[in-house]
């Protein structure tokens, strides 16, 4: 992904940031006819988050991540290791009139991670129940009710052959924050008013974005 200067993060937390509000990721890979890419469930490796460097902050860590065994993506993991996961955050369309400038261009403003790195598929039992148990207590923790799932691991394990769980060691970072950094703060400020009032989810979406992250 090619990220211009103004729109690189300015501090790796948001990265990680994006990940745990965005999980569910594209895995983006080569298969035996042309590319493949599946939609699916991704967390970090939390023991793996400290030793993170570069831009990001995530280079050197670790994802895990499961689909449908039936899936053909799955099988096509074990001879095309190499990877890559997208994380999409907010996006919102901008219109000129928000500038109030002549001339102008309309333009599209958006949070994206992507992380590239090897793929290796883990072998059925503990391995992949360990995934899922660390799927649930993410997601549960970032987005649901802190759900107990004690009584519900029985049935985990008798679905577990039809699940396929990975790792991906990242090698390659990239994040874009592209919320109007190269405009003018006045202008910039326009944009997040408009994007607030405009009475849609994705443009108030932004609008937290563009306050957040700047």
């Amino acid at each position: 992904m090619y990220v211009p200067h103004d729109y690189r993060p300015k501090d790796p937390a948001w990265v990680l940031d994006v990940i745990r509000g965005n999980p569910l990721a594209t895995l983006v890979s080569n298969g035996p006819d042309g590319p493949l890419a599946t939609h699916l469930p991704v967390v970090p490796v939390e023991s793996t988050l400290a030793r993170g460097t570069g831009d990001t902050g995530l280079v050197g860590t670790r994802f895990h991540g499961h689909l449908n065994r039936s899936n053909p993506h799955w099988a096509a993991l074990a001879s095309a290791p190499r990877a890559l996961l997208v994380f999409r955050g907010p996006g919102a369309y901008v219109s000129p009139t928000v500038y109030d400038v002549t001339p102008a261009a309309p333009t599209w403003n958006f949070v994206a991670v992507h992380l590239r790195g090897t793929i290796t598929p883990l072998p059925g039992g503990d391995e992949t129940l360990d995934v899922i148990r660390a799927t649930v207590r993410t997601y549960e923790r970032d987005h649901g009710t802190g759900w107990d799932m004690t009584e519900s691991v029985p049935y985990f394990q008798r679905i577990l052959p039809g699940v396929g769980a990975f790792r991906l060691d990242v090698t390659e970072a990239d994040a874009m924050f592209k919320l109007s950094q190269e405009k003018p703060d006045e202008t910039r400020d326009r944009v997040v008013e408009a994007f607030a009032c405009s009475g849609s989810g994705p443009g108030r979406d932004v609008a937290a974005a563009m306050r957040h992250y700047s």
